[in-house]
């Protein structure tokens, strides 16, 4: 089974919106791991604030270029949970139909790499309390934002996690990763 991974920015104010406070802190170290997830991953999942953001840059980017990551991010299958989008223009993108939880469902049981999601909204929180997130990357940036908190999409959500990896870079970012805890 395919696992989803979420990985998402944020700031010590718990801000994950607009994330272009991370360029200062998207140095080679966070480079490489970017690229590792990605190496893992052949699929995209996201939601339509995430697909809007992300179909507005990355086809912008010069492909030939490896150091971008547009080749892949243009390329790869990218699933997007939407009931307003019909028509996706970005290449390889697939509006998901019916229930969000049982077509993710599907698509983890299919063959296949990693499931990378990014952003932390509605989506995530269905399929955490599905129980279909199989891990969460939070990229922790040393800035403040002062906008709407990780937390506002989470209200009412109850989950734990354990901790499985903490890599600290040298501009301070620590990516902590953790996996949801099995029920006891």
């Amino acid at each position: 089974m395919r696992k989803l991974i979420n990985s998402t920015y944020i700031t010590l104010d718990g801000v994950i919106d607009n994330p272009m406070w991370t360029m200062p802190y998207f140095d080679d170290e966070a480079a490489a791991f970017a690229g590792f997830q990605t190496s893992t991953a052949d699929a995209l999942l996201m939601g339509r604030a995430t697909y809007d953001g992300m179909s507005a840059a990355w086809p912008t980017r010069d492909e030939s270029d490896p150091s971008t990551g547009a080749a892949y991010f243009n390329s790869v299958k990218k699933y997007v949970a939407s009931t307003t989008l019909t028509d996706p223009a970005w290449r390889n993108s697939e509006v998901l139909q019916g229930d969000l939880v049982e077509e993710v469902a599907k698509i983890k049981a299919q063959d296949g790499g990693d499931i990378l999601q990014y952003g932390y909204g509605s989506v995530t929180t269905q399929l955490i309390r599905a129980g279909l997130v199989d891990e969460v990357r939070f990229w922790i940036c040393p800035v403040l934002e002062g906008g709407d908190s990780l937390t506002t999409p989470l209200k009412d959500v109850k989950a734990s996690f354990e901790l499985v990896d903490t890599k600290v870079m040298k501009s301070g970012v620590v990516i902590v990763s953790y996996r949801p805890k099995a029920a006891e």
